[in-house]
């Protein structure tokens, strides 16, 4: 295994690129070839990155770069080239003592690994240019960063970009980007939406942008150039994995613009939009099936990881043991435990990853978490939606609700660590401390200049080590695009995301208009086809100049599909975990996509309708509607008060009276349900919710009268099983209104 240094400063400065000999060329080309980069130039994962590089950082329990190196394996790479900047001996030294991956080991599955330093690189620009400069790269290229989790296999994506280079040497890259599926909600709620302009028919790359929640105007202005294409496709759907095949070409395009620092807002727009000065062609491949997603922010982190715990990567998931030493074995609950576990017989471990030779006690609770190696856990300790690095100490009676706790972290007893927090390395809070919910604190022993840190004893407590964390936002973002001069990677600092802290005006974030959001054209998901109408021209519901109108319907039609699903896992957990994640979860949705209050009521209603008519199934227990609508709305702590808040947002009538109307909606659209039957489930759900005070009969009585409530035959019908209800609510009134009369 060698090391080179980097030209600038290193022990190569100064010499010229060597000139590869034709046979080594010939052979180079035969040899599939990855580079990883092992450095993002982001501080996005400070304070954890100011100890130790992102690739290293575990996803459950496993460091980053072992599901890079794994998924290259598995694709045929045979030489790997690292370039490392912040913490390279670091990365050397993990993959140097691998049982896998050292020169000495024979089950190495490459036949090279080489890590290359430049020690003043500002960019991944810098990198790619520095490796045209070295010759080391013979023909196809495989391009990830160190942080990618992927399964997929590129066998198919490899022998079309082959083919087409042969077609035409101008075919230089071919991008493999992800349909997301449908029930994969998570992945789609990010904080950059790329935005793919691709020709069907070959898969070009035509045009490349991306919109942030900070922009001042969220729409897409085509090139008028495309338009003398027969068809085209917008594409906002797509997880951008950071997986590119590229030719040595695409390395003589990055030397030749010292502009370009970012793959992505600088490479690919700029190549794209000067292809007829460049004659260079970028490709798309799009995979249908299969997992690969980049953990690029805290919010990916946490992402990658459940999907991780839920097998989306299999099989690269704990109890298949892939990296060597490994040894989980799945037990009840959905849990994996590795050798050495100790847990108390009146412990609760649920959903969790936890790692070698770690002690949970007494009373103790654990749900979809990660909880690292040699970690003691004490008695009634609550762990939620956590990610407990190795070695770390939680005292008795301590909360850690959905927050990431670095190595050796000690937590004292009958402490209070809210969401979204982030406790660095060796961080000690002492007995008894409660920190601050918002903003949700991050603690380190270092500051941004990696300098010690004085000890912040109101934060930490007695006996404590740490203080606040604030380090400097840098605009960093490798696939932002500063719309208003708001930096976007603000929005990735953190694990919760979250507007908050920005101090926006309404007018610095676009809103959507409100309308009627239950016309047939929303009930699925718009077609992103553009096809030629009659007249030739074409057309599209996402039209070339995308108005506001249509960008709305766009991020309304992902909003509703993510936010729904998401509910809806929540109501059918088979578990006690109240409902403040799903709401953090659904509200983070409502933020990235600007949706409007009509749009959260109908998504809102549409979850609670769905799981009420799944309870009346037979499969379910085959309830009556009565308990059905009971079920769904108290089955779940928090649940009707997040109704009220958000899905109602009042005690005005006129919003109650809305909600009502999108319950009936919500019903008409599910499948297979007859208006009687969907009819009597509309009135146990009203009546539920006016038991549990939600709704007020002013607002049931206004939804009544509305002409909208009985536009059709079948709305009609619905509401006609209702009669019996309001009948009751208007006699309830009545004689309430005698007896104020007679006192």
């Amino acid at each position: 295994m060698s090391v080179k240094q980097g030209p600038k400063g290193g022990a190569a400065a100064g010499k010229s690129k060597k000139m590869a000999t034709p046979g080594a060329q010939e052979k180079r080309e035969d040899v599939l070839q990855a580079v990883i980069l092992a450095d993002s130039f982001q501080d996005r994962f400070r304070p954890f990155s100011l100890a130790k590089p992102r690739c290293l950082l575990p996803i459950a329990n496993v460091p980053a770069i072992e599901y890079t190196l794994e998924f290259l394996a598995a694709n045929g790479v045979q030489e790997v080239f690292i370039y490392c900047g912040a913490h390279s001996e670091a990365i050397e030294t993990y993959v140097h003592d691998s049982q896998r991956y050292s020169s000495r080991s024979i089950i190495n599955p490459f036949s090279s690994i080489e890590f290359i330093r430049v020690s003043d690189a500002t960019s991944v620009g810098d990198f790619l240019r520095d490796l045209d400069k070295r010759g080391l790269i013979g023909g196809d290229f495989i391009l990830v960063h160190g942080d990618l989790v992927a399964n997929i296999e590129l066998d198919g994506a490899l022998a079309k970009h082959r083919a087409r280079r042969e077609a035409n040497r101008d075919a230089c890259m071919t991008m493999v980007l992800l349909q997301v599926p449908q029930e994969h909600r998570a992945l789609k709620s990010r904080v950059i939406t790329p935005e793919f302009i691709i020709e069907p028919s070959t898969g070009r790359c035509l045009q490349y942008e991306e919109r942030h929640p900070l922009q001042s105007d969220h729409y897409t202005v085509l090139d008028p150039a495309l338009f003398k294409y027969p068809e085209f496709e917008i594409h906002e759907d797509l997880i951008d994995c950071g997986i590119d095949i590229c030719t040595p070409e695409v390395l003589a395009l990055w030397s030749e613009s010292f502009d370009y620092e970012l793959p992505r807002k600088n490479f690919l727009h700029g190549v794209l939009k000067d292809w007829e000065l460049n004659g260079k062609l970028i490709y798309t491949e799009i995979m249908e099936t299969g997992y690969a997603v980049r953990a690029n922010s805290l919010a990916m982190y946490e992402c990658v990881s459940r999907d991780v715990l839920g097998r989306w990567t299999f099989p690269y998931v704990p109890e298949t043991n892939f990296v060597h030493g490994m040894s989980y074995k799945r037990v009840r609950d959905g849990s994996r435990l590795e050798d050495g576990v100790s847990i108390s017989r009146e412990a609760k471990v649920t959903g969790s990853v936890i790692g070698r030779s770690t002690e949970v006690g007494v009373g103790a609770t654990i749900s979809r978490s990660v909880i690292g190696s040699r970690c003691k856990i004490g008695k009634n300790v609550r762990i939620e939606n956590s990610y407990i690095w190795d070695d770390t100490v939680i005292g008795d009676d301590s909360w850690v609700i959905r927050s990431i706790l670095a190595e050796s972290v000690e937590i004292g007893k009958d402490c209070r660590i809210p969401e979204g927090s982030l406790i660095s390395y060796k961080v000690r809070i002492g007995d008894g401390q409660l920190l601050p919910p918002n903003p949700a604190p991050r603690l380190s022993l270092l500051q941004h200049d990696g300098s010690l840190a004085e000890t912040d004893s109101s934060i930490v407590g007695q006996g404590g080590a740490g203080a606040l964390y604030e380090g400097p936002i840098e605009e960093d973002d490798d696939e932002s695009e500063d719309g208003d001069g708001t930096d976007p990677a603000a929005l990735q600092n953190s694990l919760i995301f979250s507007l908050a802290h920005l101090n926006l005006s309404a007018s610095s974030i676009s809103t959507l208009a409100s309308h009627d959001e239950f016309d047939s054209d929303h009930e699925e998901s718009e077609s992103r086809l553009l096809r030629p109408d009659s007249s030739g021209a074409s057309r599209s519901r996402l039209s070339s100049f995308a108005s506001d109108d249509s960008a709305a319907a766009s991020s309304l039609d992902a909003f509703h599909s993510d936010a729904v699903h998401g509910l809806v896992d929540a109501l059918r957990a088979d578990d006690s975990v109240d409902f403040d994640s799903a709401k953090l979860e659904f509200m983070g949705l409502r933020l990235a996509n600007n949706a409007s209050d009509s749009s959260m009521r109908r998504a809102i209603a549409v979850a609670f309708v769905r799981r009420s008519s799944e309870l009346l199934g037979a499969e379910n227990g085959g309830l009556e509607p009565t308990k059905a609508a009971e079920e769904a709305f108290t089955s779940k702590r928090g649940a009707v008060r997040f109704i009220k808040e958000v899905g109602v947002g009042g005690d005005d009538t006129s919003r109650q009276s809305e909600f009502a109307l999108a319950l009936q909606k919500a019903l008409l659209a599910v499948k297979g349900l007859e208006a009687t039957r969907a009819g009597a489930l509309l009135a146990a759900m009203l009546q539920q919710l006016y038991s549990l005070d939600v709704l007020e009969e002013e607002g049931i009585l206004a939804w009544w009268g509305d002409k909208r409530a009985a536009e059709n035959d079948s709305l009609a019908k619905i509401k006609e099983k209702c009669r019996v209800l309001v009948e009751w609510l208007e006699n309830a009134d009545e004689e309430e209104s005698d007896e104020e009369d007679s006192d």
